[in-house]
């Protein structure tokens, strides 16, 4: 009889324990889950943007096309937001070995598009990841850029282009002592400003005139105080 209850007594607490184990087991551990839930995000997230611009270079920032694609751009990033939220709130900032090379970018992407409230929560958890080398500098420096031109600051390492209605045409955000920009770039480890804008937007980087662009944003701004 007692050898029937210990043994019944062994089941129930294997029992228990594979219950406990399927509870805390977390998706993420999977790296080919994460993958796949990032590749999908990525793909929701980036598709229309993709085609957002390149209608634009043909038919302009303003043809009903280009609309057509931002309004299906804007749709899917609400849930690509509430999906990056849901993992980095339950597991913190994903290892590379899970995210997979093109996770983090996703990862960030979605935070970089999000609103400079969600940007400035998650900016501690980006830099305790570039730390832990788990993040790259340069999603960093995009993120503390963006929070820096939505708060109506000058930006610092020159990442943030604006569309000017006025004159129909994109420029680059002013920036913090232009004179110094490669110098801040270099420090961490990024192209210099005139290589990363002909790369990323084809836009030629004059020195001179963004110059001239950040002391009118300062008398400008000094002028609202």
């Amino acid at each position: 009889m007692k050898s029937i209850l210990v043994i019944g007594l062994l089941f129930v607490i294997s029992c228990s324990n594979k219950t406990k184990s399927e509870k805390t087991s977390s998706p993420l551990e999977s790296q080919g889950n994460l993958i796949a839930v990032l590749d999908t995000i990525w793909n929701a997230e980036q598709r229309p943007i993709t085609l957002r611009d390149s209608l634009m270079k043909i038919y302009g920032a303003e043809s009903k096309l280009v609309k057509e694609q931002q309004e299906i751009y804007e749709k899917n990033h609400i849930v690509n937001e509430r999906k990056v939220k849901d993992i980095l709130d339950t597991y913190g900032w994903p290892s590379k070995e899970i995210a997979g090379e093109q996770g983090n970018w996703t990862i960030c992407n979605v935070i970089q598009h999000s609103d400079n409230k969600v940007r400035i929560h998650y900016l501690p958890m980006m830099r305790k990841a570039v730390k832990e080398k788990k993040l790259e500098p340069r999603f960093l420096v995009r993120a503390e850029d963006r929070i820096a031109t939505e708060s109506g600051d000058l930006q610092i390492y020159g990442g943030q282009m604006k569309y000017y209605p006025e004159t129909k045409s994109f420029n680059l955000w002013p920036v913090f002592e232009p004179e110094n920009i490669d110098k801040r770039r270099t420090d961490i480890g990024l192209d210099s400003i005139h290589i990363f804008l002909k790369n990323r937007f084809d836009f030629e980087w004059n020195l001179k005139e963004q110059i001239r662009r950040t002391e009118e944003f300062k008398r400008d701004r000094d002028k609202k105080k």
